[in-house]
């Protein structure tokens, strides 16, 4: 691919600063366009891109979602520094993506409304599961758009020559313009060209590499042909950094169990992800989002291997032996020291640069500038350096969008609307969550320039905390029809609070800004791992205090079995032009008393059938926005009929 490009581009005479800013500049356009034509003006749109989006689409906006900057810029880099630790993260990400797709996302579409809060509440009728599953989803946003936020700060900074704080200002606010303006809509479009940029980019390289280095363009062909994994070990081995594929170097066979398992379930618990099956018409097409998704993924994350040995095999080619001052005058070496993550120090005074293992080592750099330094160190065209430039910002400004509107679904819908103002009108939910957008960038632009880690291990942290917080009480909300709001609650809190109470211990120095850690590990498990700790907390306390206390009632054990089967997972429902969920279920709370609750509850949805469905003869106002009808307050449980259409749409209770 790049041997047919670069011919053509080189006619244009254009350096790497220039096909940088081209490049970036050109898709920030494009995104911008995106965001200006998708502009929405009701909750439907912004919450859920109106139920709208078809599934290939959709599966590349999830792949892009999901891969974020950890994928793009970190993830290779890791595999080459840690070598066989390194594939903890492929294994993790890629197996929690498993889970994610078999047990979690076809219910939850099939369950329909918003919000992974949503879901929480309506699943444990109660207000107070939907506040601590709201909340639980703004920590693991913030966390996490901390990692992309720090991507970000690194592609501008490098490529663009400003500042890393200015750099990451600047990008959130465009995120910012993007989801305040588009919601979903936009940010599901801008999502899949993102997807497009990423994929391409990583995939030009790692081809351009491959071919440089064995003449064959295939890279997992090449790495499993030429040998390069054995050549690299057997180089590394010579100049004192330790075999490259010999195991347990960094991370002890525990801290690997523990940090895979983490990020697999932390994976099946992310909100913005989960939150993008709502935006498909029906719960089949989540399915087939899931399969395109993992296609889309599968592309990336079969390549990341090859990419990162050949990228480590050629940086220790081109820098080991070079004389310092040589070295140092390199054009790529020059501007990434620049931006202060990567240095060469004569340390010796023998002039001559030595990468080796330990203290000896005379280059430093940082995990995340491999993948963007590796088109550079290659000797490949400006304008493959500019296309990877711009991919890596794609990828971090995807899931960037993603958090953002997650964080604003949880404190406009879950919070302000769903316990604190249930008659706000639509306007009014519509300018508390493009506030909230604003105002959780700024927080993210703090966290993004003082991040408590690299890219990895700050996504590895988030992906921890809802490990511990929002996987148990989604999974157990589909499987176990015993489980009562008293236990979900009880092991929120407890996985929740223990997950950030030990990062906070073992991340201190960084977080509190104290010169060690209180705690290195905890009992032999990092801060990446811990996440696996309050998970199995989470899931012993809401098993424990559920079965000592009031079952749920028993409409809840028949919303677990209606999600369950898959009748109905290919019905919409289709009125006024818009688009509804099917398979939504409105199901009244305590209102945030988790008082007990018998039988039937005024104001209870029934399961909306697909044949009945297409005469519901509820519709929004189309002047207004609201309801014209469904007053819960007029609902008579007695006068029920069991065989009615419900008259509730989604977040209308």
């Amino acid at each position: 691919m790049s041997s047919l490009v670069t011919p053509v581009v080189a006619q244009l005479g254009l350096g790497v600063d220039q096909w940088s800013l081209a490049l970036i500049v050109g898709t920030l356009l494009v995104y911008f366009g995106v965001a200006i034509y998708m502009h929405v003006g009701d909750t439907d749109d912004f919450y859920v891109a109106g139920r709208s989006i078809p599934a290939v689409a959709n599966g590349a906006a999830v792949a892009a979602d999901w891969m974020s900057a950890a994928s793009f810029i970190s993830m290779a880099g890791l595999v080459a520094v840690l070598g066989y630790e390194g594939s903890v993260y492929l294994m993790g990400w890629t197996g929690g993506y498993v889970v994610l797709a078999l047990l979690i996302a076809p219910y939850l579409r099939k369950y329909g409304q918003y919000t992974i809060p949503d879901f929480i509440g309506d699943r444990y009728y109660s207000n107070t599961a939907r506040g601590v599953a709201a909340v639980a989803t703004l920590f693991v946003s913030l966390t996490y758009i901390a990692g992309q936020m720090r991507g970000v700060g690194i592609v501008l900074s490098r490529f663009l020559g400003i500042n890393i704080a200015l750099g990451i200002v600047v990008a959130l606010a465009l995120v910012a313009f993007i989801g305040v303006l588009g919601g979903m809509k936009a940010i599901t479009w801008t999502q899949a060209i993102q997807y497009f940029v990423l994929i391409v980019a990583y995939l030009i390289v790692t081809v351009a590499i491959a071919y440089s280095l064995t003449g064959m363009p295939v890279p997992q062909v090449a790495l499993v042909t030429e040998g390069i994994a054995s050549r690299l070990s057997q180089l590394q081995a010579e100049i004192g950094m330790g075999r490259y594929i010999l195991p347990y170097n960094d991370f002890t066979l525990l801290q690997v169990f523990t940090i895979t398992l983490t990020l697999m379930i932390g994976t099946a618990g992310l909100p913005h992800v989960i939150m993008r099956f709502y935006t498909v018409p029906k719960a089949s097409d989540a399915r087939r989002s899931v399969g395109w998704a993992l296609l889309f993924i599968a592309i990336l994350y079969l390549s990341a291997p090859a990419l990162a040995i050949f990228a480590k095999y050629n940086l220790i080619n081109t820098l080991n032996g070079m004389p310092v001052e040589q070295a140092q005058s390199i054009p790529w070496v020059r501007r990434w020291a620049e931006t202060g993550l990567l240095s060469i120090t004569d340390k010796n005074g023998d002039g001559i640069v030595q990468m080796a293992g330990g203290a000896a080592n005379e280059v430093v750099l940082d995990p995340d500038i491999i993948v963007l330094s590796t088109p550079e160190v290659a000797g490949l065209a400006p304008f493959v350096v500019g296309l990877v430039a711009a991919g890596g910002l794609a990828a971090a400004l995807s899931t960037a969008d993603g958090l953002l509107i997650a964080m604003s679904s949880a404190v406009s819908h879950d919070l302000y609307y769903k316990i604190f103002r249930q008659d706000a009108s639509q306007r009014e939910r519509l300018i508390v969550a493009r506030v909230v957008i604003l105002l959780a960038a700024v927080v993210a632009a703090v966290f993004g320039i003082y991040p408590p880690g690299f890219v990895a291990e700050v996504v590895a942290i988030a992906f921890g905390i809802a490990a511990a917080s929002l996987f148990p009480p989604i999974l157990l909300g589909i499987f176990d029809k015993r489980m009562n709001k008293e236990g979900a609650v009880s092991g929120i809190v407890v996985g929740l609070g223990f997950t950030l109470v030990m990062v906070v211990l073992m991340r201190a120095h960084v977080v509190l800004g104290l010169e060690r850690p209180f705690l290195d590990t905890f009992l032999g498990i990092n801060a990446q791992g811990i996440g696996l700790v309050g998970a199995i907390l989470n899931f012993a306390v809401a098993f424990s205090v559920s079965r000592f206390t009031p079952a749920p009632p028993d409409r809840i054990g028949e919303m677990v079995e209606d999600i369950r089967l898959p009748r109905g997972s290919a019905h919409t429902v289709t009125e006024g032009g818009g688009t509804a969920a099917d398979g939504g279920e409105d199901v009244a709370t305590d209102g945030g008393i988790d008082g007990p609750v018998d039988g039937p509850v005024d104001g209870r949805a029934r399961r909306v059938d697909r044949e009945d469905a297409t005469t519901d003869s509820t519709t929004d106002d189309p002047t207004t926005g609201d309801p014209m009808t469904d007053d819960p307050t007029t609902d008579d449980p007695t006068t029920d009929d069991p065989t009615a259409v419900d008259d509730a749409r989604p977040g209308d209770e």
